[in-house]
C-alpha cells in the first residue's frame, strides 16, 4: 500500500515538473509520518523514502531511535520553545520557525549541542486566524534578526495554504510565497539563502510545483487517512 502510494505521488511530482518545464530532482518528497507506527514509515523506508516530516517533537524523539539513521527528519509543526532543545541535534530543517524568540532559544539550544541548524520561516501568506506563521509583511524583518544568529541558518519559506476542496484556489497563494522568496533573495542579506519553498500537501502539491515549491509535504496520499483515535 504504502510502496504503492509512493509511486504514484512520485508520479504526480514527476507530472507537475514536466508541465513546469522544471527537472523532479528539484524536488524533495517529504513523507509526513505524523501518527503513523514504526512498521508504516519501515514501509516508506524501504520504497526509498528518505525525508520524513513529524508535527511534534515527542514522535521524532520515540521514533528516531527505532529507525535508520540515515533518515533526514523535518519539524513540520508548531514548535514550542521549551521543545527546541530535544530535538536540535536530531532534525535536518526546522520548517515551522515563526518568531524571533523561537529562532533565539533554536540558537541558543544549537549552541550547546555544538551544532548548526537549517530553518525555514513560516509565512501565514493567506493571513488565516487559525494558522500559525508570521504575515507577509513582518517575514523580511524577521529573516534579517534569525539570520544574525549564529547557529543557524535561513534556507527559504514555508507555508501552509488553506484547506480548499480545489488546489487552484491556493495557486494565487503559492505565487505570493514565491515572489516573497525572489524579494528575500535579491536582498542578498548574510547568512541567508533562499533555496527552500516547502509548500504543498496532499490536496494541492501538482499545483505548488508548478508554481516553484521545492520541498512538498505529503501525509494522506502515502500513508492513507491520519487515525487520531
Amino acid at each position: 500500500m504504502v510502496k504503492e502510494n509512493l509511486a504514484q505521488v512520485r508520479e504526480n511530482i514527476r507530472k507537475a515538473c514536466e508541465r513546469a518545464g522544471r527537472p523532479p530532482k528539484e524536488v524533495t518528497l517529504i513523507s509526513v509520518s505524523k501518527t503513523k507506527p514504526v512498521p508504516m514509515l519501515e514501509e516508506a523506508y524501504a520504497a526509498g523514502s528518505r525525508d520524513f516530516g513529524e508535527n511534534k517533537v515527542q514522535e521524532i524523539m520515540d521514533k528516531y531511535p527505532q529507525l535508520p539513521g540515515d533518515i533526514r527528519w523535518h519539524m513540520i509543526g508548531h514548535l514550542q520553545r521549551n521543545k527546541v532543545k530535544y530535538i536540535v541535534d536530531k532534525v535536518s530543517l526546522i520548517h515551522s520557525v515563526d518568531s524571533l524568540r523561537l529562532a533565539q532559544e533554536i540558537s541558543s539550544q544549537a549552541g550547546k549541542k555544538q551544532v548548526d541548524v537549517d530553518i525555514l520561516l513560516e509565512v501565514n501568506i493567506a493571513g488565516e486566524e487559525s494558522k500559525f506563521g508570521i504575515a507577509r509583511e513582518d517575514a523580511i524583518r524577521l529573516v534579517q534578526e534569525a539570520a544574525a544568529l549564529p547557529h543557524i541558518h535561513v534556507k527559504g519559506l514555508m507555508t501552509i495554504a488553506p484547506f480548499v476542496s480545489d488546489p487552484e484556489d491556493n495557486r494565487q497563494y503559492f505565487r505570493q510565497i514565491r515572489e516573497l522568496s525572489v524579494d528575500i533573495e535579491q536582498k542578498n542579506i548574510d547568512n541567508v539563502n533562499m533555496s527552500v519553498l516547502s509548500m504543498g500537501m496532499t490536496g494541492d502539491y501538482m499545483v505548488a510545483i508548478e508554481e516553484g515549491a521545492t520541498m512538498v509535504r505529503v501525509g494522506t496520499g502515502i500513508f492513507g487517512e491520519r487515525n487520531y483515535g
